[in-house]
């Protein structure tokens, strides 16, 4: 593959238009768009948990594939022709979630983002994730997108959240745990 990204600046987007990935032109808040950007939070987030000192060395190598799958799932997105994210990448994202999982305490009640550094960094992580999630089933009234991608990144969300439960109780700490009681 030859060098595809030589000229950083077109200046074509200064209208307020933007290119597909399939060179066609919209608008920078076209709902295909929004997807982009919040899979590119996403994983500019996940590429921020992933430069943690400590990390275990099993969830670094989740976090890394994950990274590759989110760009992936955006090149579908950019070209229909283009399909990648199968029910296997689904199936080993159920498995790290009852991987790590059997590992946790039962939870009781609603966990509050943060614990451990890195697992604050997940949090939010997983958050994008939801938020992404909800732009791309957007999309999905709009344009057919894969079926895996919709079930991927809806498993992502969860596979983040036992992450960052896996996380906030490292070196002995404890997960912050919603006081429903607090007035």
């Amino acid at each position: 593959m030859g060098n595809r990204l030589t000229k950083i600046f077109t200046r074509k987007g200064d209208d307020g238009s933007t290119d597909t990935g399939n060179h066609e032109r919209v608008p920078k808040y076209d709902q295909q768009i929004e997807v982009f950007g919040s899979l590119d939070e996403l994983n500019a987030s996940i590429g921020i948990l992933t430069t943690e000192k400590d990390l275990p060395a099993k969830i670094a190598a989740f976090l890394s594939e994950v990274q590759q799958n989110i760009f992936n799932l955006s090149g579908e997105i950019a070209a229909p022709e283009f399909s990648y994210i199968d029910a296997k990448h689904v199936l080993a994202l159920e498995n790290v979630i009852n991987d790590l999982n059997a590992t946790l305490p039962p939870l009781k009640d609603f966990v509050i983002p943060g614990g451990t550094r890195a697992a604050a960094h997940c949090h939010q992580a997983r958050a994008i994730c939801r938020k992404g999630e909800r732009q791309l089933c957007k999309l999905a009234d709009e344009k057919e997108i894969n079926p895996e991608s919709l079930k991927y990144i809806n498993r992502l969300s969860d596979a983040l959240f036992v992450v960052a439960r896996v996380l906030a109780r490292q070196k002995n700490e404890a997960e912050i745990i919603w006081d429903h009681d607090r007035v």
